[in-house]
């Protein structure tokens, strides 16, 4: 470990490393990291009684200390790279896929989990939904977790007999190290647009963090890079990734690519269906998800499955069972004329592609709730607004999780784009009123989109976090049509 100095006994026997005090056991060394709301070194004398081995730190021991304290450079990265070592390198030993983007990173895990079990793979997957192991599930702490739970993780797949791990990589894990020392067999990039701009400042930096998981930054580079070339930064990530030698697979909808999508066809009541163009050949594919952005979450796991040299007809097969993942454009069941869909956009360019697979499909009007989330990127406000008007016929504004902020602000800044169309829209503030406004305004033949939580089953206002299921919700508000 670079740039480290050792206080204390250097044999002392360690079994495990964690961030967090409450994990922390005999024989685990406790990386003290200083947070942006909470810092590590308060629980160094708790984590010590409790038996730990040592702490690693980026500053030197308090006076009095007795133990053994390693002092790095980088606390974070010194996390990854020792959590790596005791566990063994597990993803050394595994087909582990990594997949980056602003939009659909969650579904294409989902999708290429079903590639490899299609293909008789035990497989593992940490999704912001859930962490799954084969059959076992369990409830997801955030999107990408901290470099020693995920090795922790990997180490329990492989031992359980996993051939393969599936994993989402945000731009905030990667900028915060938690993905250094992932050997990853391939990587994903799906595509980049305007988000938590609150955390990286820039598109520029946005783009950059993303970048880290293909060129090497994270320890060495991928062996295959799956990209997305219908994306402006797709193509730029292409374009300098081949500068450097790496193996790239391109997937289109527009153009010819290694993988492309031809002659697609969408249905609310059938789902999606598509010829599939590759070097292997064509075949038709036929999947219960509707929309095209589901497409190109299609091409990237037929993609991840070729480079893992799986079979083309087991690939489709999986697509044609795989309904995804929770909260992404997914139809609330019910016997009436109109649709309801519950969907987790909530950036402008997710919003917008979920409304336009709406407009392509709808007979009706497109009836649109949606707010934006409290104490997180501002900037997106507007744009989220500006989108809903230009492909809704009816908006209806409220809160998602306003945290700490006061909603009717949030909802200004969202009324600034909107104003920008000439759509109707209406200002609710408490998101189960507003969305059983907008399901009884729904007529024959309409859609009515949910937006912005998706799979999400609880709302946070204020400090306080209670269950909301928009899904639940919106169940409830077609019951109540049947009372009337």
């Amino acid at each position: 470990m670079e740039s480290a100095v050792l206080v204390g006994d250097s044999a002392t026997p360690v079994s495990d490393i964690t961030h967090d005090s409450r994990q922390a056991h005999a024989g685990s060394l406790f990386v003290a990291i200083r947070g942006l709301s909470m810092d590590g070194h308060r629980f160094v004398d708790d984590v010590m009684r409790r038996g730990a081995a040592g702490i690693v730190s980026e500053q030197n021991p308090s006076a009095g200390f007795e133990g053994v304290w390693l002092k790095v450079t980088d606390a974070r990265r010194a996390l990854a790279e020792a959590a790596d070592l005791i566990h063994s390198k597990p993803s050394s030993e595994l087909d582990l896929v990594g997949i980056t983007g602003t939009n659909g990173k969650t579904t294409t895990t989902y999708l290429t989990l079903a590639v490899a079990e299609a293909n008789d793979k035990k497989a593992a997957m940490l999704t912001t939904v859930e962490y799954r192991i084969g059959s076992e599930s369990r409830p997801a702490v955030r999107t990408t977790p901290e470099a020693s739970d995920t090795q922790r993780f990997l180490r329990e797949a492989v031992e359980k007999d996993c051939r393969i791990a599936v994993m989402e990589a945000s731009s905030q894990a990667i900028h915060l190290r938690r993905c250094d020392h992932l050997d990853f067999r391939v990587a994903v990039f799906t595509n980049l647009t305007r988000d938590h701009l609150d955390y990286h400042h820039t598109m520029e930096n946005y783009f950059d963090a993303k970048k880290e998981l293909f060129d090497g930054r994270l320890g060495k580079p991928p062996a295959s890079s799956v990209i997305n070339i219908d994306d402006e930064w797709g193509r730029r990530l292409v374009k300098e990734l081949r500068e450097t030698g790496q193996h790239v697979i391109t997937c289109s909808q527009k153009s010819d690519a290694d993988l492309t999508a031809l002659n697609i066809e969408v249905s609310l009541v059938s789902g999606t269906s598509f010829d599939l163009k590759t070097s292997r050949g064509t075949l038709r594919v036929n999947s219960p998800l509707v929309g095209t952005p589901h497409v190109y979450n299609m091409l990237s796991a037929a993609a991840v499955g070729l480079e893992l040299d799986y079979d083309l007809e087991r690939i489709s097969k999986a697509f044609a069972t795989c309904i995804g993942a929770p909260g992404r454009f997914e139809r609330v069941v019910h016997d009436h004329d109109f649709a309801v869909v519950v969907d987790y956009a909530h950036s402008d360019d997710a919003l917008l592609n979920t409304l336009r697979t709406a407009s392509e499909l709808a007979k009706g009007r497109i009836i649109t709730v949606f707010g934006c989330g409290g104490d997180r990127d501002k900037s997106k406000r507007g744009p989220m607004g500006k989108a809903a008007g230009m492909h809704s016929d009816l908006v209806v504004v409220t809160s998602d999780n306003p945290r700490t902020e006061d909603p009717m602000e949030i909802i200004e800044g969202i009324e600034l784009g909107l104003k920008e169309s000439a759509c109707e829209y209406t200002i609710e503030p408490d998101r189960r009123e507003a969305i059983f406004q907008a399901i009884s305004k729904a007529a024959p033949n309409d859609v009515v989109i949910i937006a912005g939580k998706g799979h999400e089953t609880y709302q946070i206002v204020g400090s306080d976090k209670f269950h909301f299921d928009d899904r639940e919700i919106a169940a409830e508000a077609i019951e109540a049509l049947d009372l009337r």
